[in-house]
């Protein structure tokens, strides 16, 4: 982070001119993120908030897209590497979507009467990822809270294990963190807000750390579920699959639901997702971003003696057959959009159709992309690296010491050239090309020779630290 305290007068003239340059580019954006910031109250422009880089802290408002790319309100081009945050594996507006959008639209939004599709997409939903029975649900926050409703219906256990670093939404009883109180490890709400009672009942553990499973182990009688996030959105060197095998043996063992949340690893890693990929079946699984097709869902898939709990079970007609499970508690009006289960089935048809073969070559050209970066990096001393899982990429912190004050303006420097990130990494989608690709590199090239031509990331400080 830059602070005021800490610029020299070179690199306060960068640092003007960069404001000046990028505040002329973006000006409408600008304009109206200050004209209704009294009605709209945002948590993204605070993200990142710093008074030396104020006069920059606002979003891009988007005007149109397709492909790779985007268009702002000022009429500027991006390549996209934020990908609607993991949403948009196919590019913006892919055609097979967009046509089912519009078919779906002339027949109406029905909310009362079951979309005539509902049945088809959780079929498909069950063949690609293994899971018995599957549910919908409007966003991942929502799909998140029911699975945990079901493992604690099924168990009659309270007792939730989650792991630090992973986010599973903004549901009141995940929203925890450890804490070391008098040199004793404690769980704590991570924000105002949040009423300590709803996390009474969640352990936080170590993620890939041996030590959490005797944990685990020790609580065993009281868990009703652990929840993972396979590989975490900002700790994507961490892919521990025999770890995360070990817990499963541990999980079935104690009667414990081991809850997978893949919002971001689901239908990208693999068609089956971060299960297929390290060779583990969740009792539990959360899907969303990419199965939705830019519309909002959440889908709460599983075995059956868990999924029972939202409707008592399999029945027949024409029998004495019944609803037979417990039940909890699980509604929503527009749970089943017909909107967000048209993309979902579009979708769907089209994973099912290209095969693994889609997922296995846009990881590969990730990781090509990454290496060709990293290489640039190491031959330029650069103090950064990145690392991939799937076609999503960020930040190796396993090789990198800190970020330098410098490396804090890049996202800057590319948005001023026409590219957007996810923070200081993004995804890669089917629609991006090889000179996107190499467009991005050229522009880090530029972006790293100016910060240092204005005083940033030459100190012995700023030095690449291998570990």
């Amino acid at each position: 982070m830059i602070s005021k305290s800490n610029i020299k007068i070179h690199q306060n003239q960068h640092l003007e001119m960069l404001i000046a340059r990028y505040n002329e580019r973006t000006k409408t954006s600008k304009k109206l993120t200050q004209t209704y910031r009294q009605f709209l109250a945002d948590p993204r422009v605070q993200n990142g908030f710093n008074l030396t880089t104020k006069e920059m802290c606002y979003p891009i408002i988007g005007k149109s897209s397709k492909g790779s790319k985007i268009w702002d309100i000022d009429g500027n081009q991006y390549v996209d590497f934020m990908m609607g945050l993991g949403v948009n594996l196919f590019g913006h507006n892919p055609p097979f979507i967009k046509e089912a959008l519009e078919e779906q639209l002339e027949k109406g939004i029905q909310l009362g009467p079951q979309s005539e599709y509902v049945g088809e997409v959780a079929e498909m939903i069950s063949s690609l990822t293994g899971m018995e029975r599957v549910a919908f649900a409007n966003s991942g926050t929502e799909a998140v809270m029911t699975a945990i409703r079901l493992a604690r219906t099924l168990t009659g256990r309270n007792k939730i294990a989650l792991f630090s670093g992973s986010y599973h939404g903004h549901f009141d009883g995940t929203l925890a963190k450890a804490k070391i109180v008098d040199g004793n490890s404690q769980v704590v709400p991570i924000a105002p807000g949040i009423p300590s009672n709803f996390i009474e009942d969640v352990l936080v553990l170590d993620y890939g750390n041996p030590q959490s499973l005797e944990v685990i182990k020790a609580h065993e009688n009281q868990l009703a579920g652990v929840l993972v996030e396979p590989v975490q959105s900002n700790m994507l060197h961490l892919q521990p699959k025999a770890f995360i095998q070990q817990l499963r043996h541990l999980t079935t063992a104690s009667g414990i639901a081991l809850i997978f949340d893949e919002m971001i690893t689901g239908f990208r890693i693999h068609p089956g997702g971060a299960q297929a990929w390290f060779d583990v079946e969740a009792d539990l699984a959360t899907y969303g971003k990419i199965v939705g097709g830019g519309m909002p869902i959440g889908i709460i898939a599983g075995k059956a003696i868990y999924m029972n709990g939202i409707d008592g079970g399999v029945w027949n007609y024409g029998d004495s057959s019944c609803p037979e499970a417990k039940t909890t508690f699980v509604a929503g009006t527009f749970c089943k959009h017909p909107l967000a289960i048209a993309a979902a089935r579009a979708v769907l048809k089209y994973i099912k159709a290209q095969g693994a073969g889609l997922q296995q070559e846009l990881n590969q050209r990730t990781l090509q992309f990454v290496e060709a970066l990293n290489t640039y990096f190491e031959k330029d001393e650069v103090p950064f690296r990145l690392t991939n899982f799937a076609s999503l990429f960020g930040p190796d912190y396993t090789k990198i010491s800190e970020f330098s004050q410098g490396l804090s303006l890049l996202p800057y420097h590319l948005l001023d050239r026409g590219i957007i990130l996810r923070g200081s990494g993004g995804y890669l989608s089917t629609a991006h090309s090889d000179e996107d690709l190499d467009y991005m590199i050229n522009a880090i090239k530029d972006s790293i020779k100016e910060l240092r031509e204005g005083g940033f990331l030459g100190s012995e400080s700023d030095k690449y630290t291998k570990t």
